[in-house]
């Protein structure tokens, strides 16, 4: 919140020159006002947009390289040991004799590799 709130602090100062310069200029000033908005956008992809779609395909590749063996936490927090992967559920083992099936997309992260 506070970056929106320091990004703001920087482009409102860029905004009321704009509008001085338009009011003295006649057809193209409209661009000009254009240009803070259109520098939000990018900086608001470069910042929050690009990084979460990184994140996002990096937990898909985990979660398409997961395989038997594999010792993972859910997103519940449940530990388990990875004892069979179907097309989107995966059965994890968390104690003897006690096998539940997850959503694979539940998977949070992987702690061992079996090697």
């Amino acid at each position: 919140m506070w970056l929106l709130a320091s990004l703001v602090q920087l482009v409102m100062p860029v905004l009321g020159q704009c509008d001085q310069q338009t009011q003295g200029q006649q057809g193209g000033g409209a661009l000009i006002g254009l240009w803070p908005i259109i520098l939000i956008f990018v900086i608001f992809y470069f910042l929050l947009i690009r990084p979460q779609q990184k994140r996002q395909k990096e937990h898909q590749r985990m979660l398409e390289s997961l395989k038997k063996g594999d010792r993972v936490v859910t997103s519940g927090g449940i530990y388990g040991t990875v004892v069979g992967v179907k097309d989107n559920i995966i059965v994890l083992k968390i104690a003897d004799n006690v096998k539940v099936e997850f959503a694979k997309s539940a998977v949070s992260h992987i702690l061992t590799r079996e090697q």
